[in-house]
């Protein structure tokens, strides 16, 4: 006899007749291919307080009562108004990581139905004029945000929520407590029709909608979790089972969805055609895919000749007796390899990926799970159409950025470039066993696309808080600041935490113009994760995935005052990237597209003292663009590249005050200022060079040289008697004697530190130099154990 929990009850028990099965007669289980679940109305609402254990009661508890699965209707029709799938090329996106709750939760939001499918579309022409076109959803199919719930240790009144929802009830249902439907007591089918308008709304704005799915575990968790589904119907076939019925752990949340089993493949494929064909998405995150790749475990029971050969007896009518009958159970090695084994051909993948429907769409993989599987670079990808979260490109940006010691220069360069040593060469760095080995036959023959680039995500510190804490602060989360990753690569500018401090501020302002640069002047496709636009802080926490509140809610009010003038430093950034096709290219660079520089034209510095990357791409059609950081504590002079019958002006420098950090004209800046600004820095680039603050990066632009000189002719009429006695050394918008200009001329004619260097962090293998491009091969930081 064995004790577990179900939907009935958590004393129901169990008769095991073979190691893995675990069912009850008692229990009421959820169909897996229900389109949507009814339960608990209000999101974070308890349900009714009732004896749970008593045999008259459905459901667990309070926060697990029983939920149904309403039978459709030949009545549910809607009306998509002849919506149609965007097809933006993969190359072309920039993706925003996004919580559906969090987006409108926080009262500044001012929506009508807060935290909900219709808040978002409510707020949908703000990501419009942000300039991102696919949204990447954290997870919508139904989960129990009640899962954690209990009062977190320490506090009054704080409870413990499953916030992100990286942990599936019903993979066919949109999450019903996300939509006002529900809210408002409406049946199912709303929910649904709730959905499918936030899709259409999405598309009629170009914006295409990403789902962040888990197919590598479920709710019910290990031996001791709830039954509530799948376990119910035949737990070995949908969990990966050790031969004593034992759970295999490989997502670090209790179970292993048995994914490569043939039922279970077929189960995920017709899950994904539904979200297409039904609903409208356009493509998929895969939550920790690797291990999608992993051999299946498999039941087994034996014939007849092996059991008479085992057992040494038969009935004599050739028939087996029913303890023979009974003597089966799980294979060690169901899939041919024993279970557990990478493969180099899953066949889900494979069907996934050969699928009519499934084949057009995006596809991204987290390629890596929580037992150290790291298949970054060499994920099979079946002719490129799977993409990669690059976590090599977030660890390089980050070491780069704050100036770490070692051979970063070159690995920023890569990271630039696309990551060609990770997705455009075939012969394996030495560090990637995947690559190595089972992986061999997906190395290299890629596009830049199939990174796709983040600085941050939502597991980890926000892009504020990477410029603001050296360690992490998670004492909120109520287990002794144990929980969250440890290896943060940030670095605080110079004082933990919140500070008041002039130069302080200044320098974690350009830091996180910096990173946000490096993200978006990168080749591959940028993932935004919400909030860091307008540098949204979670107070040091780097693991929140229980708290619903307004350390994860976007707030909108912060979000409009803009005090710091970096949310519209951002937008133009985004602008930058989609006016500029020599940032989106389809193939990595070849000779003379991409050209890299130092303190000289063409001098390009690998040497691990190097502090500086620089580099242009041209344009056929817009001359180009030059882009440099300094990640010195020591301002730097650079000589820009001589570009017959073009000149080079100013474009972005997170070295200058708001709102000169980015010349665009808007309401901000009108035209005449922009070009006054750039008339002031002529000084520099018609004498062919360009100051860079310590901790900075710029962009110029070539651009025809008489364009130029009507700019520049028009500003100088306006601001003639302006600019008499003004120095060479002075900033755009700033008055001569002001402490902004003083703190300019000081910093570039001084040979004295602004500050103090960061602190020394582990390293990561860089890569090497651009001449022979290898891989970064440092292990992408797996999510939090226990919790995705």
């Amino acid at each position: 006899m064995d004790t577990f929990d179900s939907m009935q009850s958590a004393e129901d028990t169990v008769t095991i007749v073979n190691p893995g099965q675990r069912y009850s007669d008692k229990a009421v289980i959820i169909d897996p291919y229900a389109r949507s679940i009814v339960g608990r109305r209000q999101y974070g609402q308890l349900a009714q307080e009732l004896n749970y254990k008593h045999d008259s009661v459905l459901g667990i508890a309070a926060t697990w009562p029983q939920m149904a699965a309403p039978v459709p209707s030949k009545e549910d029709w809607f009306d998509w108004e002849g919506d149609h799938p965007l097809n933006i090329p993969l190359d072309q996106l920039i993706i925003y990581e996004m919580h559906v709750r969090g987006f409108t939760r926080h009262p500044s939001a001012n929506v009508t139905a807060p935290g909900t499918y219709l808040g978002l579309v409510e707020k949908l022409d703000y990501l419009q004029a942000l300039g991102v076109n696919a949204i990447e959803l954290l997870p919508v199919q139904e989960f129990n945000e009640l899962e954690y719930y209990q009062l977190i240790p320490g506090t009054d009144s704080n409870y413990r929520y499953n916030y992100w929802g990286y942990s599936t009830v019903g993979f066919f249902a949109p999450m019903a407590r996300y939509s006002q439907a529900a809210a408002e007591g409406r049946g199912g089918q709303d929910v649904v029709k709730e959905f499918k308008t936030m899709v259409k709304e999405c598309h009629k704005r170009g914006i295409e909608v990403l789902m962040d799915v888990v197919f590598n575990h479920t709710a019910e968790g290990n031996e001791r979790g709830p039954t509530l589904s799948f376990r119910g119907l035949d737990n070995r076939v949908y969990y990966m089972l050790a031969p004593e019925g034992q759970y295999y752990n490989y997502s670090g949340c209790g179970n292993t969805f048995n994914c490569n089993h043939p039922v279970v493949r077929k189960f995920i494929v017709d899950c994904l055609r539904y979200w297409v064909v039904e609903m409208h998405v356009d493509g998929f995150r895969f939550d920790l895919a690797s291990i999608l790749t992993r051999a299946h475990s498999q039941w087994h029971k034996p014939s007849q000749s092996q059991s008479n050969s085992r057992n040494g007896n038969s009935n004599g009518n050739g028939l087996q007796s029913m303890e023979e009958d009974l003597d089966q159970g799980i294979m060690e090695e169901g899939a041919g390899l024993p279970t557990g084994t990478p493969l180099t051909d899953p066949p889900v993948i494979e069907m996934i990926s050969e699928d009519p429907v499934l084949r057009s769409c995006k596809l991204i993989a987290e390629a890596w799970d929580c037992d150290g599987l790291n298949q970054v670079g060499a994920f099979p990808h079946y002719g490129g159409q799977w993409a990669e979260w690059n976590g090599h490109f977030r660890d390089t940006v980050r070491q780069f950025v704050k100036g770490t010691e070692g051979p970063w220069a070159a690995a920023f360069a890569q990271a630039l470039s696309g990551s060609p040593g990770l997705y455009s060469q075939t012969e394996p760095a030495e560090g990637e066993w995947w690559a190595n080995n089972g992986g061999r036959k997906w190395k290299g023959g890629r596009a830049p696309a199939a990174s796709i680039n983040f600085v941050t995500a939502h597991d980890g510190f926000s892009l504020a808080d990477l410029t603001a804490y050296n360690e992490k602060h998670n004492d909120a989360n109520g287990e002794d600041n144990r929980d969250g990753e440890s290896h943060n690569l940030s670095w605080n500018c110079g004082e933990e935490g919140e500070t008041k401090t002039p130069s302080v501020l200044r320098l974690r302002s350009r830091q996180m113009r910096n990173m946000a640069a490096a993200l978006l002047l990168s080749h591959g496709v940028p993932m935004i994760q919400m909030g860091d636009e307008y540098g949204h802080s979670k107070g040091g926490n780097n693991n929140t995935y229980c708290h619903d509140s307004e350390l994860n809610w976007f707030n909108w009010e912060q979000a409009g005052q803009d005090e710091t003038g970096y949310a519209r430093f951002f937008r133009c950034l985004v602008n930058l990237r989609k006016r500029r096709p020599e940032l989106r290219r389809r193939s990595f660079m070849d000779g003379g597209a991409m050209t890299w520089h130092g303190a000289m034209p063409g001098e390009a510095d690998w040497t691990e003292d190097t502090r500086l990357v620089a580099f242009t791409v041209s344009s056929p059609s817009q001359g180009g663009l030059y882009c440099a950081f300094n990640t010195s504590h020591r301002p730097q002079t650079v000589v820009l590249p001589h570009w017959p019958e073009l000149v080079w002006q100013a474009v972005m420098d997170t070295g200058k005050a708001a709102p000169y950090d980015f010349l665009e004209a808007d309401h901000d800046l009108s035209p005449d200022q922009v070009d006054t600004a750039r008339a002031q820095m002529s000084m520099w680039t018609s004498e062919g060079c360009y100051p860079l603050l310590p901790y900075s990066s710029v962009v110029l632009e070539a651009v025809p040289e008489q364009q130029s000189q009507t700019g520049r002719a028009r500003a100088a009429s306006q601001t003639r008697n302006s600019r008499a006695g003004q120095t060479a050394m002075q900033s755009p918008g700033m008055s001569r004697g002001s402490p902004e200009s003083d703190a300019l001329q000081h910093a570039v004619t001084s040979s004295q530190p602004e500050i103090s260097s960061p602190p020394a962090q582990r390293q990561v293998n860089p890569a090497g130099p651009a001449k022979n491009q290898q891989q970064v091969t440092g292990r992408p930081r797996p999510p939090p154990f226990g919790v995705q």
